[in-house]
């Protein structure tokens, strides 16, 4: 199944967080009370209610006194996702993956318990939540209702620059190798993709990934 597909090009990512807010205005997620913790990042991390978050990363730069890394962090969608098959050990299909790739937690996490915990360790990148209210596990769900209806996910359609992207899988994988080559001409050869071949959030990163995020790769 080919399916759909994101590339988040971070080198035209300009931390607008319009991508952020626009998550949570479309989910109807509460705002989170943020706090100064000597960076622009806010919230300081995904939650039950922020799906979305764009993380900033400072350095010393030779060029400038410092230098931003912005990487608007979500559920990247694996392939063979391995939250799937931890939680298919415990209530078979409380995750399940849509007809366009998506992987979507359902209502049926709840019933996970103490087990939830495992589900969450099984993801590379450190990306569900549990929602203490409910219990159940939630995330990024793609906007499958917005896709379904041909729309475009809500942090796409909010990005001014080009950074977030969204379409059929094969178009996404051609567009990615695009950017890339534009990239390494212009940030040398540190520019890659992010594993590519096993996530449908595919990041272009200019410098080495762990300098953006520390669940990046894995």
């Amino acid at each position: 199944m080919a399916g759909k597909s994101f590339l988040i090009d971070t080198t035209k990512c300009t931390a607008c967080r319009g991508c952020q807010i626009a998550c949570k205005e479309w989910n109807k997620l509460p705002a989170t009370e943020t706090k100064q913790t000597g960076t622009f990042q806010n919230p300081p991390d995904l939650s039950a209610s922020t799906y979305r978050l764009v993380r900033f990363q400072e350095y010393p730069s030779e060029k400038n006194y410092m230098v931003w890394y912005f990487f608007t962090e979500a559920c990247r969608h694996c392939m063979s996702p391995p939250c799937k098959a931890e939680a298919d050990k415990y209530v078979k299909d409380c995750i399940t993956v849509d007809k366009n790739g998506g992987v979507q937690f359902n209502e049926k996490t709840k019933d996970l318990g103490a087990n939830a915990a495992k589900v969450k360790a099984g993801c590379p990148y450190n990306i569900p939540r549990l929602d203490e209210a409910t219990k159940a596990l939630v995330k990024c769900h793609m906007c499958y209702m917005r896709v379904d209806a041909g729309l475009l996910p809500a942090c796409v359609k909010s990005c001014p620059t080009g950074a977030l992207n969204f379409g059929e899988r094969d178009d996404i994988l051609k567009l990615a190798q695009t950017r890339l080559a534009e990239a390494k001409k212009k940030f040398g050869d540190k520019a890659e993709l992010i594993n590519p071949d096993e996530v449908r959030a595919i990041f272009l990163v200019a410098d080495t990934p762990a300098k953006y995020c520390e669940f990046a790769t894995y």
